[in-house]
């Protein structure tokens, strides 16, 4: 499969969109949500496009769980939270019409049920998206020495 120039996350993992990108390899590419569940939240994105995890090749899919494995680490160094949310929603619940994974920070007393609300999204401030982005692109280079 291909990249699709009508599909955002097609877009979005080739970076033809504004992202804050933390980390990209050859099959994905790993950016802040711009709208986070907390400090830290980031997308995984294959560059070819895909719709659901049953479609993904075995390149792909290695890759992936590398990337989460990597954000992981960046984010529990960070971030030190109670725990880590790895998930991904498939078929109607895929509001991106393309594979993509979060990898979400939590701490105790959160409830995740609050991650699926429907609220607008307010202005995102992008200083500390950057802020945010530039930490984590830290710690990635710093795992990968």
């Amino acid at each position: 499969m291909q990249a699709k120039k009508d599909c955002l996350g097609c877009r979005l993992a080739n970076k033809n969109e504004t992202i804050y990108m933390v980390y990209e390899d050859d099959y994905v590419t790993c950016f802040l949500d711009h709208d986070p569940f907390n400090e830290g939240h980031t997308l995984i994105l294959p560059k070819q496009h895909f719709l659901d995890a049953d479609e993904l090749d075995e390149e792909t899919a290695n890759a992936i769980m590398r990337a989460s494995i990597l954000i992981s680490k960046v984010l529990k160094s960070l971030y030190q939270p109670d725990g880590i949310t790895i998930n991904q929603n498939g078929g109607v619940f895929n509001e991106l019409n393309h594979y993509h994974m979060h990898v979400v920070p939590r701490y105790e007393g959160q409830w995740f049920g609050e991650f699926y609300r429907e609220e607008d999204v307010g202005e995102v401030d992008v200083r500390e998206l950057e802020r945010v982005r530039e930490r984590m692109v830290e710690a990635v280079n710093e795992l990968m020495i």
